[in-house]
């Protein structure tokens, strides 16, 4: 896969997950870890179905023999699941989203610091950039808001973001051990789910979700997260971590549009002000990473 090819993907992926909040919106029953329970359980039912599609009965018994990395990447995947969910029921979505944006700077801190990995300058400044416009909506949402319980609730999720990509990244370009085997980490996302499900069961009841909801659920599970974390997963191998929580930014401003658009939570100044900042940050890094291949395609040719 080409990486313009690769950042395409991203950016669907980016878009699937963007739908959560306005599709939450609309539930009329459900609520908090209920919402998280059915999601992840709709989830492990998908993947269910397609791991055993796509790798047949063997791939069970791998995932049973798989090592650390497999099980430390699930937990993270089960951070992420139930901190969002549960975040997106106690405040706007564009404070989760807001909260989430910071995710970018985490992964180049821990992927500087525990890959030793170097990150070109335009890098660094669109993530400095990006920042400003992040410190800008946090700010000014806290003041307007004071949402601190789903916020602080919300912040796991980018942390435990930046350790499963750090980590896929260190697993797809190998840990420099000849003697460490090649891991297949589609499983990570499976167990996370479950993890996920089991954690929130003893706090969703009484169950009050209704067909409607269940329905919309369903969406939420197979849409919104089966299918594009399985992509998020491949896509590591072509893509470098830092890049890949940048591009997740974008679910950022598709999430707010989206809650704008389709359940009137019109977002405040200072969040659309520091959404284009964030943008503007993501758009030029791609600019720039594109002058940069074409300008050594030229000189190879």
């Amino acid at each position: 896969m080409t990486h313009s090819r690769a950042v395409f993907l991203m950016v669907l992926v980016t878009l699937m997950w963007s739908i959560a909040g306005v599709v939450t919106r609309h539930l009329h029953a459900a609520e908090s870890f209920e919402v998280t329970f059915w999601r992840s359980g709709f989830t492990v039912l998908a993947l269910t179905v397609g791991l055993s599609a796509l790798r047949g009965p063997s791939s069970w018994r791998e995932l049973l023999r798989g090592r650390w990395p497999l099980w430390a990447s699930g937990v993270c995947w089960a951070v992420m699941f139930t901190a969002f969910m549960v975040a997106i029921t106690l405040t706007t979505v564009a404070n989760v989203l807001v909260t989430l944006a910071i995710g970018p700077l985490v992964t180049a801190l821990f992927a500087r610091v525990l890959l030793q990995h170097r990150l070109p300058r335009r890098t660094w400044a669109a993530i400095a950039l990006a920042g400003v416009g992040i410190g800008w909506m946090f700010g000014r949402e806290m003041q307007i808001s004071g949402a601190l319980a789903g916020m602080s609730v919300a912040l796991a999720v980018p942390l435990a973001g930046a350790a499963n990509w750090t980590l896929l990244q260190h697993i797809a370009h190998g840990s420099g051990d000849p003697d460490e085997p090649a891991h297949d980490m589609l499983g990570a996302v499976w167990i996370g789910a479950v993890i996920s499900t089991f954690v929130a069961l003893p706090l969703a009841w009484p169950m009050r979700a209704s067909a409607h909801d269940l329905g919309l659920l369903a969406l939420l599970g197979v849409v919104q997260l089966a299918i594009p974390c399985l992509l998020v997963v491949w896509l590591t191998r072509v893509l470098p971590g830092p890049e890949i929580a940048l591009l997740a930014l974008l679910e950022v401003i598709f999430g707010v549009t989206w809650a704008w658009l389709g359940a009137d939570e019109v977002p405040a100044r200072a969040t659309l002000t520091g959404g284009t900042l964030v943008l503007a940050a993501l758009v030029g890094n791609e600019l720039l990473a594109l002058q940069q291949r074409l300008r050594h395609a030229a000189v190879a040719g």
